[in-house]
Protein backbone atom coordinates (compact mmCIF):
# COMPACT_ATOMS: atom_id res chain seq x y z
CA UNK A 1 0.00 0.00 0.00
CA UNK A 2 1.55 3.33 -1.06
CA UNK A 3 2.17 6.18 1.37
CA UNK A 4 -0.24 8.34 -0.64
CA UNK A 5 -2.97 5.79 -0.17
CA UNK A 6 -2.06 5.38 3.49
CA UNK A 7 -2.51 9.10 4.07
CA UNK A 8 -6.12 8.82 2.97
CA UNK A 9 -7.04 6.07 5.41
CA UNK A 10 -9.63 6.99 8.00
CA UNK A 11 -10.65 5.44 11.31
CA UNK A 12 -13.68 4.04 9.51
CA UNK A 13 -11.33 2.21 7.12
CA UNK A 14 -9.32 0.81 10.02
CA UNK A 15 -12.56 -0.32 11.72
CA UNK A 16 -13.70 -2.11 8.55
CA UNK A 17 -10.36 -3.89 8.11
CA UNK A 18 -10.22 -4.91 11.77
CA UNK A 19 -13.88 -5.94 11.90
CA UNK A 20 -14.75 -3.57 14.75
CA UNK A 21 -16.73 -0.37 15.24
CA UNK A 22 -15.27 3.07 14.56
CA UNK A 23 -15.69 4.10 18.25
CA UNK A 24 -13.55 1.09 19.22
CA UNK A 25 -10.75 2.29 16.92
CA UNK A 26 -11.06 5.78 18.41
CA UNK A 27 -10.79 4.41 21.97
CA UNK A 28 -7.69 2.36 21.10
CA UNK A 29 -6.02 5.37 19.47
CA UNK A 30 -6.86 7.82 22.22
CA UNK A 31 -6.40 5.45 25.20
CA UNK A 32 -9.44 6.76 27.04
CA UNK A 33 -9.06 5.35 30.53
CA UNK A 34 -11.69 2.93 31.84
CA UNK A 35 -13.49 2.76 28.50
CA UNK A 36 -10.32 1.42 26.83
CA UNK A 37 -9.87 -1.12 29.60
CA UNK A 38 -13.20 -2.70 28.67
CA UNK A 39 -11.95 -3.58 25.17
CA UNK A 40 -10.80 -7.24 25.02
CA UNK A 41 -7.05 -7.65 24.55
CA UNK A 42 -7.58 -9.66 21.35
CA UNK A 43 -9.71 -6.86 19.86
CA UNK A 44 -7.20 -4.17 20.83
CA UNK A 45 -4.33 -6.15 19.32
CA UNK A 46 -6.28 -6.70 16.09
CA UNK A 47 -6.83 -2.96 15.72
CA UNK A 48 -3.18 -2.20 16.45
CA UNK A 49 -2.07 -4.86 13.95
CA UNK A 50 -4.15 -3.27 11.18
CA UNK A 51 -2.73 0.15 12.11
CA UNK A 52 0.83 -1.20 11.89
CA UNK A 53 0.22 -3.04 8.61
CA UNK A 54 -1.41 -0.07 6.89
CA UNK A 55 0.92 2.55 8.31
CA UNK A 56 -2.11 4.55 9.44
CA UNK A 57 -1.32 7.90 11.04
CA UNK A 58 -4.17 9.79 12.73
CA UNK A 59 -4.90 13.23 11.35
CA UNK A 60 -3.77 15.63 14.13
CA UNK A 61 -6.45 18.15 13.21
CA UNK A 62 -9.13 15.48 13.35
CA UNK A 63 -7.89 14.26 16.71
CA UNK A 64 -8.05 17.79 18.07
CA UNK A 65 -11.60 18.12 16.75
CA UNK A 66 -12.65 14.95 18.53
CA UNK A 67 -11.34 16.34 21.80
CA UNK A 68 -12.87 19.78 21.29
CA UNK A 69 -15.78 19.47 23.68
CA UNK A 70 -17.13 22.02 26.09
CA UNK A 71 -16.95 19.64 29.07
CA UNK A 72 -20.51 20.74 29.80
CA UNK A 73 -23.36 18.40 30.63
CA UNK A 74 -26.87 19.79 30.31
CA UNK A 75 -29.63 19.09 32.82
CA UNK A 76 -33.17 19.46 31.49
CA UNK A 77 -36.22 18.95 33.70
CA UNK A 78 -39.75 18.81 32.35
CA UNK A 79 -41.07 20.16 35.64
CA UNK A 80 -39.49 23.06 37.58
CA UNK A 81 -37.17 21.55 40.20
CA UNK A 82 -37.05 24.34 42.77
CA UNK A 83 -40.69 24.88 43.86
CA UNK A 84 -41.32 23.44 47.35
CA UNK A 85 -43.72 20.84 45.93
CA UNK A 86 -40.91 19.30 43.83
CA UNK A 87 -37.66 20.14 45.61
CA UNK A 88 -37.63 17.22 48.02
CA UNK A 89 -38.16 14.75 45.19
CA UNK A 90 -35.59 16.13 42.73
CA UNK A 91 -32.82 17.14 45.15
CA UNK A 92 -31.31 13.64 45.58
CA UNK A 93 -31.06 13.19 41.79
CA UNK A 94 -29.27 16.54 41.50
CA UNK A 95 -26.90 15.66 44.34
CA UNK A 96 -25.81 12.50 42.54
CA UNK A 97 -25.49 14.35 39.24
CA UNK A 98 -23.37 17.15 40.72
CA UNK A 99 -21.10 14.80 42.65
CA UNK A 100 -20.26 12.63 39.65
CA UNK A 101 -19.96 15.51 37.18
CA UNK A 102 -17.38 17.08 39.48
CA UNK A 103 -15.47 13.80 39.77
CA UNK A 104 -15.37 13.42 35.97
CA UNK A 105 -14.38 17.03 35.33
CA UNK A 106 -17.65 18.26 33.82
CA UNK A 107 -19.57 21.44 34.54
CA UNK A 108 -23.35 21.41 34.62
CA UNK A 109 -25.69 23.64 32.64
CA UNK A 110 -29.29 23.76 33.89
CA UNK A 111 -31.62 24.64 31.02
CA UNK A 112 -34.20 27.06 32.37
CA UNK A 113 -35.12 29.15 29.32
CA UNK A 114 -37.74 26.67 28.12
CA UNK A 115 -41.18 28.18 28.75
CA UNK A 116 -43.36 26.36 31.28
CA UNK A 117 -46.79 25.52 29.85
CA UNK A 118 -49.28 23.68 32.03
CA UNK A 119 -46.55 22.89 34.56
CA UNK A 120 -44.25 21.31 31.97
CA UNK A 121 -41.41 22.47 29.74
CA UNK A 122 -40.60 21.69 26.13
CA UNK A 123 -37.12 20.80 24.90
CA UNK A 124 -37.72 22.19 21.43
CA UNK A 125 -38.69 25.85 21.50
CA UNK A 126 -37.52 29.16 20.02
CA UNK A 127 -34.67 29.56 22.51
CA UNK A 128 -33.52 25.95 22.48
CA UNK A 129 -29.82 25.90 23.43
CA UNK A 130 -29.39 22.21 24.12
CA UNK A 131 -26.32 21.95 21.89
CA UNK A 132 -24.33 24.27 24.13
CA UNK A 133 -23.78 21.10 26.15
CA UNK A 134 -21.92 18.00 24.96
CA UNK A 135 -24.89 15.91 26.05
CA UNK A 136 -27.87 16.16 28.36
CA UNK A 137 -29.48 14.46 31.36
CA UNK A 138 -33.27 14.55 31.19
CA UNK A 139 -35.55 14.33 34.22
CA UNK A 140 -39.29 14.50 34.63
CA UNK A 141 -42.10 12.35 35.98
CA UNK A 142 -43.87 12.81 32.64
CA UNK A 143 -41.60 13.21 29.62
CA UNK A 144 -42.47 13.98 26.01
CA UNK A 145 -41.94 10.79 24.00
CA UNK A 146 -41.98 12.67 20.67
CA UNK A 147 -39.21 15.01 21.83
CA UNK A 148 -37.07 12.10 23.01
CA UNK A 149 -37.55 10.31 19.69
CA UNK A 150 -36.48 13.48 17.89
CA UNK A 151 -33.30 13.69 19.99
CA UNK A 152 -32.57 10.08 19.06
CA UNK A 153 -33.14 10.79 15.38
CA UNK A 154 -30.77 13.78 15.56
CA UNK A 155 -28.08 11.66 17.30
CA UNK A 156 -27.90 14.05 20.23
CA UNK A 157 -26.30 12.31 23.26
CA UNK A 158 -28.68 12.13 26.21
CA UNK A 159 -29.63 9.91 29.12
CA UNK A 160 -33.03 9.95 30.77
CA UNK A 161 -33.39 9.41 34.49
CA UNK A 162 -36.19 6.89 34.62
CA UNK A 163 -36.97 4.03 32.27
CA UNK A 164 -38.21 5.20 28.89
CA UNK A 165 -39.61 3.14 26.03
CA UNK A 166 -38.64 3.97 22.47
CA UNK A 167 -39.76 2.92 19.03
CA UNK A 168 -36.65 4.31 17.35
CA UNK A 169 -33.94 2.34 19.12
CA UNK A 170 -32.19 1.74 22.42
CA UNK A 171 -32.84 4.89 24.41
CA UNK A 172 -30.21 5.37 27.13
CA UNK A 173 -31.67 5.52 30.62
CA UNK A 174 -30.99 4.84 34.28
CA UNK A 175 -34.14 3.86 36.11
CA UNK A 176 -35.42 2.20 39.27
CA UNK A 177 -36.74 -1.35 39.16
CA UNK A 178 -40.24 -0.49 40.32
CA UNK A 179 -41.77 -3.75 39.11
CA UNK A 180 -39.45 -5.91 41.21
CA UNK A 181 -39.74 -3.68 44.31
CA UNK A 182 -43.55 -3.68 44.10
CA UNK A 183 -43.66 -7.42 43.56
CA UNK A 184 -41.60 -8.00 46.72
CA UNK A 185 -44.02 -5.93 48.83
CA UNK A 186 -47.04 -7.73 47.39
CA UNK A 187 -45.35 -11.05 48.15
CA UNK A 188 -44.80 -9.98 51.76
CA UNK A 189 -48.47 -9.06 52.14
CA UNK A 190 -49.52 -12.45 50.80
CA UNK A 191 -47.14 -14.24 53.17
CA UNK A 192 -48.70 -12.33 56.06
CA UNK A 193 -52.12 -13.69 55.13
CA UNK A 194 -53.77 -11.01 53.00
CA UNK A 195 -56.14 -12.55 50.48
CA UNK A 196 -57.70 -9.48 48.83
CA UNK A 197 -55.62 -6.48 47.82
CA UNK A 198 -56.26 -2.98 46.51
CA UNK A 199 -54.13 -0.94 44.13
CA UNK A 200 -54.69 2.80 44.51
CA UNK A 201 -53.26 5.35 42.13
CA UNK A 202 -53.73 7.94 39.41
CA UNK A 203 -52.88 5.37 36.70
CA UNK A 204 -50.85 7.77 34.59
CA UNK A 205 -49.81 6.44 31.19
CA UNK A 206 -46.10 6.65 31.96
CA UNK A 207 -43.47 3.96 32.42
CA UNK A 208 -43.03 4.40 36.19
CA UNK A 209 -46.75 3.96 36.79
CA UNK A 210 -47.05 1.02 34.40
CA UNK A 211 -44.02 -0.71 35.93
CA UNK A 212 -45.46 -0.53 39.44
CA UNK A 213 -48.82 -1.88 38.36
CA UNK A 214 -47.15 -4.64 36.31
CA UNK A 215 -45.17 -5.78 39.37
CA UNK A 216 -48.34 -5.70 41.48
CA UNK A 217 -50.51 -7.66 39.06
CA UNK A 218 -47.82 -10.21 38.22
CA UNK A 219 -47.28 -11.23 41.85
CA UNK A 220 -50.98 -11.16 42.72
CA UNK A 221 -51.87 -13.27 39.69
CA UNK A 222 -49.08 -15.78 40.31
CA UNK A 223 -50.54 -16.34 43.79
CA UNK A 224 -54.18 -16.27 42.59
CA UNK A 225 -54.93 -13.28 44.81
CA UNK A 226 -57.87 -11.08 43.72
CA UNK A 227 -57.47 -7.33 43.75
CA UNK A 228 -59.38 -4.13 43.07
CA UNK A 229 -58.24 -0.88 41.44
CA UNK A 230 -59.13 2.50 42.87
CA UNK A 231 -58.56 5.80 41.08
CA UNK A 232 -57.40 8.72 43.27
CA UNK A 233 -57.96 11.61 40.88
CA UNK A 234 -60.87 13.89 41.81
CA UNK A 235 -61.64 11.83 44.93
CA UNK A 236 -61.21 12.64 48.60
CA UNK A 237 -59.07 10.43 50.87
CA UNK A 238 -62.23 9.52 52.81
CA UNK A 239 -63.98 8.39 49.63
CA UNK A 240 -60.98 6.30 48.60
CA UNK A 241 -60.73 4.64 52.02
CA UNK A 242 -64.46 3.83 52.00
CA UNK A 243 -64.13 2.20 48.57
CA UNK A 244 -61.18 0.06 49.67
CA UNK A 245 -63.01 -1.07 52.83
CA UNK A 246 -66.16 -1.95 50.86
CA UNK A 247 -64.09 -4.10 48.48
CA UNK A 248 -62.99 -6.36 51.33
CA UNK A 249 -59.31 -5.64 50.70
CA UNK A 250 -57.15 -5.78 53.83
CA UNK A 251 -54.00 -4.28 52.27
CA UNK A 252 -53.96 -1.15 50.11
CA UNK A 253 -51.00 -0.39 47.84
CA UNK A 254 -50.72 3.31 47.02
CA UNK A 255 -48.75 4.39 43.99
CA UNK A 256 -47.97 7.74 45.63
CA UNK A 257 -46.84 8.12 49.25
CA UNK A 258 -48.85 11.33 49.66
CA UNK A 259 -52.10 9.54 48.81
CA UNK A 260 -51.25 6.76 51.28
CA UNK A 261 -50.53 9.32 54.01
CA UNK A 262 -53.82 11.15 53.42
CA UNK A 263 -55.90 7.96 53.54
CA UNK A 264 -53.98 6.72 56.59
CA UNK A 265 -54.75 9.96 58.44
CA UNK A 266 -58.48 9.42 57.80
CA UNK A 267 -58.25 5.80 58.93
CA UNK A 268 -56.53 6.72 62.19
CA UNK A 269 -59.04 9.51 62.83
CA UNK A 270 -61.83 6.92 62.51
CA UNK A 271 -60.15 4.71 65.09
CA UNK A 272 -59.20 1.92 62.70
CA UNK A 273 -56.46 -0.44 63.78
CA UNK A 274 -53.39 -0.15 61.53
CA UNK A 275 -52.32 -2.64 60.28
CA UNK A 276 -55.02 -4.89 61.80
CA UNK A 277 -58.08 -3.44 60.07
CA UNK A 278 -56.10 -2.25 57.06
CA UNK A 279 -52.48 -2.39 55.96
CA UNK A 280 -51.04 0.56 54.07
CA UNK A 281 -48.15 0.28 51.60
CA UNK A 282 -46.62 3.08 49.52
CA UNK A 283 -44.77 2.29 46.29
CA UNK A 284 -41.89 4.74 46.54
CA UNK A 285 -40.85 8.06 48.02
CA UNK A 286 -43.24 11.04 48.24
CA UNK A 287 -43.41 13.20 45.12
CA UNK A 288 -45.18 16.01 46.99
CA UNK A 289 -45.32 17.14 50.64
CA UNK A 290 -47.08 14.78 53.03
CA UNK A 291 -48.75 15.59 56.35
CA UNK A 292 -47.91 12.51 58.42
CA UNK A 293 -45.04 11.36 60.58
CA UNK A 294 -46.03 7.69 60.38
CA UNK A 295 -43.31 5.55 58.77
CA UNK A 296 -45.40 3.92 56.05
CA UNK A 297 -44.17 0.58 54.72
CA UNK A 298 -42.67 1.29 51.31
CA UNK A 299 -39.50 1.14 49.29
CA UNK A 300 -36.93 3.85 48.73
CA UNK A 301 -35.98 4.91 45.22
CA UNK A 302 -32.16 5.07 44.77
CA UNK A 303 -32.35 8.64 43.53
CA UNK A 304 -28.80 9.73 44.40
CA UNK A 305 -27.33 6.63 42.76
CA UNK A 306 -29.55 7.10 39.71
CA UNK A 307 -28.08 10.59 39.31
CA UNK A 308 -24.55 9.23 39.65
CA UNK A 309 -25.06 6.41 37.19
CA UNK A 310 -26.78 8.67 34.66
CA UNK A 311 -23.74 10.99 34.53
CA UNK A 312 -21.37 8.02 34.28
CA UNK A 313 -23.39 6.57 31.40
CA UNK A 314 -23.61 9.88 29.53
CA UNK A 315 -19.85 10.43 29.89
CA UNK A 316 -19.19 6.93 28.52
CA UNK A 317 -21.48 7.58 25.55
CA UNK A 318 -19.67 10.84 24.82
CA UNK A 319 -16.37 8.93 24.87
CA UNK A 320 -17.72 6.49 22.31
CA UNK A 321 -17.66 3.60 24.73
CA UNK A 322 -19.46 0.34 24.00
CA UNK A 323 -21.53 0.37 27.19
CA UNK A 324 -24.84 -0.98 28.42
CA UNK A 325 -27.28 1.81 27.61
CA UNK A 326 -30.14 0.81 29.89
CA UNK A 327 -29.79 0.31 33.64
CA UNK A 328 -32.41 -0.52 36.27
CA UNK A 329 -31.27 -0.12 39.87
CA UNK A 330 -32.82 -2.02 42.80
CA UNK A 331 -34.96 -0.17 45.32
CA UNK A 332 -34.40 -0.47 49.07
CA UNK A 333 -37.28 -1.93 51.14
CA UNK A 334 -38.52 0.24 54.02
CA UNK A 335 -40.00 -2.05 56.66
CA UNK A 336 -42.44 0.38 58.23
CA UNK A 337 -45.09 -0.65 60.78
CA UNK A 338 -48.14 -0.22 58.52
CA UNK A 339 -47.99 -3.68 56.91
CA UNK A 340 -48.87 -6.62 59.12
CA UNK A 341 -51.19 -9.63 59.31
CA UNK A 342 -54.90 -8.94 58.86
CA UNK A 343 -57.30 -9.54 61.72
CA UNK A 344 -58.37 -13.16 62.04
CA UNK A 345 -61.14 -13.81 59.58
CA UNK A 346 -60.41 -10.68 57.53
CA UNK A 347 -59.63 -10.57 53.79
Amino acid sequence: MSSKKNSRLTQRDIARLAGVSQPTVSLVLNKRGDATARIPDETRERVLRVIRETGYVADPAARQLVKRRNRLLGVFTYEPVFPSTQADFYTPFLLGIEETAEALGYDLLLFTSAPVDGGRRKIFHDNNRLRLADGCLILGRVQDADELERLLAENYPFVTIGRRESGAGAMAYVGADYAAATGLLVGRAIELGHRTLAYVGPFYDVESSRDRFAGFTATASQNQIPFVREQVRDRSPSDILDAVLRSGATAAFFEDMADAAAALQVALARGLSIPGDMSFVALGDPTRPIATHVDITSFRIPRVEMGRQAVTLLAALLDGGDVKRQLLLPCEPNDGPTLGPPKQGGG
